[in-house]
């Protein structure tokens, strides 16, 4: 026995609740137009009146798209919003809902509703005193073979409204006087007059720009509630309006800005529109900001990053197990960038690469092992699997989230002592907690290198053996090329990458060398940082001595032998006339540890104890 919440029509229509009300869908229509998704009109019916005023916010299309809204289905509707268009009509988005009967269960109209008009139902005539009061049955309909329910259990009109976004008022000395705030799910260009409580997550720097069209500015944001979140940019004179005014992790009443589809080229943010800040807009702080989420994230565990694809933008939390220094690196344009790098593990017991660039790169503090939620981080197959913070990403430590509080238990019960498997490349400090360990034999014997992708492994190894005849050549002095020139015999030096001749040349290192541990020994190639790691000296000096000191040279080789080093390597099966071998490259280079190569043999220990 289904029985329609009567009444609930008038509620809805007057704004004054209508949450957890059932009712029945008379008909839903298709709204074409425009570059956005489709909007869908419903018709719904307490059984004493119906009202077409009903529309499914974007992220309720799939239910029509599938067909399970369909004419006679009963509905719950949990949650919603009452709009006021630009002609004072009243459109209620419905933000969520729940199917209560399919139509094909239903198959029939319950009651004899009339149509509601435009919030207004004229007065019923008054019985005469001396007629007796006319008692009128609920209004229901017997569907399948339901039992009958008793009145008490059905859901009432919520007069209250639920959760309702309109009970707080906008601050006084918003434009256009007190309003409304309606949730960030119920936006639209349709919609003229609209405030919203939300929380600012992300705001980009100011990006200049200049063309045959003029100069110009612009900054960005993403704000979030509790329905969805949504991007905001500004320019040229909402800059200077806005920008200072506006703080990472505040909550503000917005109202008054254009919307329009968004384009997801140059964003990631969950929402099919964005907001356009204009001279009318007002933003303005709100100090009740205690049930405004801090963040909406869909994390992604770091074990399942494989199996994304390269260029996608993923949400992650995860333990900052290490973190490298801040370096310095010169851009194609000589522009020099902060970059660090640190190591997330989540209870995957994988580990991920995160590069971090810029100002958060200088300020972030790793010493503590915090936790770090990153939402929209790029996903990169550089050196396996990697990712990177850009202006599009919002990055958080220690957040105020229950991932964040199941992760910091996790790790602090057993996650601290798992070394954990990297799904990177590691080019960091060397640390013992973040590379893929393995011996030498262990390499041969699982058959690294010979799947479709390189594979990348950290080992301990001692130099036994190097080619040092033919470890140096004359490369291009260019900053940006390292290709071998060619000798004229005539005082220059030819590069055939940049088509130019040069009176000079810079020596740059290839070298092989043989390392080996306990269990095997493997060739390796050496680039130039990772040869003049291993020789102790640049290349520039080294080919000063082949030149004027052989002597010298041989000694400085001799001196490098039978140390020993961690190596970060990278192993490949390649092909060349028609044999096929194993090649290792020497991706970093650094002294051992001895301190945090102890730890790592003592955590072997024990976890060989324990098994």
């Amino acid at each position: 026995m289904i029985k329609l919440t009567e009444g609930a029509i008038e509620a809805l229509a007057s704004g004054n609740g209508g949450n957890d009300a059932v009712l029945q869908l008379v008909s839903i229509r298709k709204i074409e137009g425009g570059n956005g998704p489709p909007r869908f009109r419903v018709m719904m019916s307490d059984g004493r009146h119906t009202m077409s005023s009903f529309m499914l916010c974007t992220q309720l299309n799939r239910l029509a798209q599938d067909n399970q809204l369909a004419p006679n289905c009963i509905v719950l509707l949990k949650r919603h919003v009452t709009n006021i268009l630009k002609d004072d009509r009243r459109v209620v988005i419905i933000l969520e809902l729940e199917i209560l009967k399919s139509a094909a269960d239903v198959n029939c109209k319950i009651g004899n509703p009339m149509p509601y008009s435009d919030g207004h139902t004229k007065a019923p005539q008054q019985a005469p005193a001396s007629a007796a009061p006319v008692s009128r049955p609920p209004l229901q309909a017997q569907i399948g073979n339901d039992p009958p329910s008793s009145a008490s259990s059905l859901p009432p009109v919520n007069r209250a409204g639920g959760k309702d976004f309109g009970k707080k008022p906008v601050a006084s000395g918003t434009p256009g006087g007190p309003a409304k705030v309606v949730p960030i799910a119920s936006l639209n260009p349709y919609l003229s007059k609209w405030t919203i409580r939300v929380r600012v997550t992300n705001k980009s720097s100011i990006r200049t720009w200049s063309n045959s069209r003029g100069d110009g500015k612009l900054f960005s944001m993403e704000i979030v509630d509790e329905t969805g979140e949504i991007r905001v940019t500004g320019f040229n004179q909402e800059v200077d309006k806005f920008f200072d005014l506006v703080e990472v992790g505040k909550v503000y009443y917005m109202s008054k800005g254009s919307l329009k589809v968004a384009n997801k080229q140059y964003t990631s943010v969950k929402n099919d529109y964005e907001i356009t800040l204009n001279g009318d807009t007002s933003i303005i702080p709100c100090e009740d900001n205690c049930d405004v989420p801090v963040i909406q994230c869909e994390f992604i565990s770091i074990g399942d990053l494989e199996k994304k694809e390269k260029d996608s933008v993923v949400d992650v939390i995860g333990v900052c197990k290490s973190v490298d220094e801040v370096t310095r690196l010169t851009t194609k344009t000589n522009r020099e960038v902060s970059k660090r790098t640190l190591n997330l593990m989540d209870t995957s017991g994988k580990m991920v690469n995160v590069t971090l660039w810029g100002e958060e790169a200088e300020k972030f503090d790793g010493s503590s092992q915090p936790v770090v939620a990153i939402k929209s981080a790029k996903l990169s197959d550089f050196g396996g699997v990697s990712l990177s913070v850009s202006f599009n990403s919002s990055m958080m430590i220690n957040p105020d989230i229950p991932e964040a509080y199941k992760l910091r238990g996790w790790f602090d019960k057993e996650g601290h002592s798992m070394e954990g498997h990297s799904l990177t490349e590691s080019r960091g400090s060397g640390g013992m907690a973040n590379s893929n360990w393995k011996t030498l034999s262990d390499v041969k014997s699982e058959h690294l290198g010979h799947g479709e992708k390189a594979d990348y492994f950290t080992c301990v190894g001692t130099i036994v053996y190097m080619r040092k005849e033919s470890c140096l050549y004359q490369a291009c002095p260019s900053q940006e090329c390292n290709k071998k020139v060619v000798d004229q015999q005539n005082g220059m030096y030819r590069c055939e990458k940049c088509d130019k001749e040069f009176p000079n040349f810079k020596y740059r290192l290839i070298l092989a060398a043989n390392i080996a541990d306990y269990s095997d020994n493997q060739w390796v190639t050496c680039f130039q940082e990772s040869a003049e790691a291993i020789l102790g000296q640049n290349a520039a000096y080294l080919g000063q001595l082949k030149d004027s000191n052989e002597a010298a040279f041989d000694e400085v080789f001799q001196q490098a032998n039978f140390n020993t080093f961690v190596f970060r390597t990278r192993v490949k099966l390649e092909t060349y006339n028609d044999e096929s071998r194993i090649k290792a490259t020497a991706m970093d280079v650094k002294p051992v540890d001895h301190k945090e190569y102890c730890k790592r043999l003592i955590m072997n220990i024990r976890k060989m104890a324990t098994n």
